[in-house]
């Protein structure tokens, strides 16, 4: 199973709760600790973006590289069961609008140089709304620091 979670910036030093962090390492397969989470909220959607601090680290980035491609392709079908193992929630805001507005919503991956990147793209107002409310929902459960207002793509 994979999920998405957020840990802190690169700059930033968050305890995050271990429980989460334990969850999050064995759905997505990579060290939490080691790696760096950041959503971005955008004016057509937004991104999960997920990378390595240290550029050196290949087995983690590479498992960023395998889970996230399956993120997208499991977001796309409408299932959000891995932000809910990784949240302990059956209630992560935003998921059951984006499963029900699924062929509105399209998630697509590509690799970054430390790792990968979902980006999400809709032109759904309703499923928009739902992007933006998944997205922050996560800044503020991992405490990213990331901007929780809609920048320009």
């Amino acid at each position: 199973m994979f999920a998405v979670t957020i840990l802190a910036a690169l700059s930033m030093t968050v305890v995050q709760d271990p429980g989460m962090s334990h969850r999050g390492a064995m759905v997505m397969g990579f060290d939490q600790e080691k790696t760096a989470h950041h959503f971005r909220l955008y004016d057509d959607g937004g991104a999960i973006e997920v990378g390595v601090k240290d550029g050196a680290d290949a087995a983690d980035r590479d498992a960023i590289r395998l889970h996230l491609p399956h993120i997208a392709m499991l977001f796309g079908e409408g299932n959000f069961d891995a932000p809910m193992l990784v949240h302990d929630s059956t209630n992560v805001p935003g998921t059951k609008v984006m499963a029900a507005r699924r062929d509105a919503i399209r998630y697509e991956y590509a690799d970054t140089p430390t790792g990968g990147r979902v980006s999400i793209t809709t032109t759904d107002p309703e499923a928009l709304a739902a992007v933006h409310a998944f997205l922050r929902y996560q800044i503020a459960e991992h405490k990213t620091g990331d901007p929780t207002v809609p920048q320009k793509r």
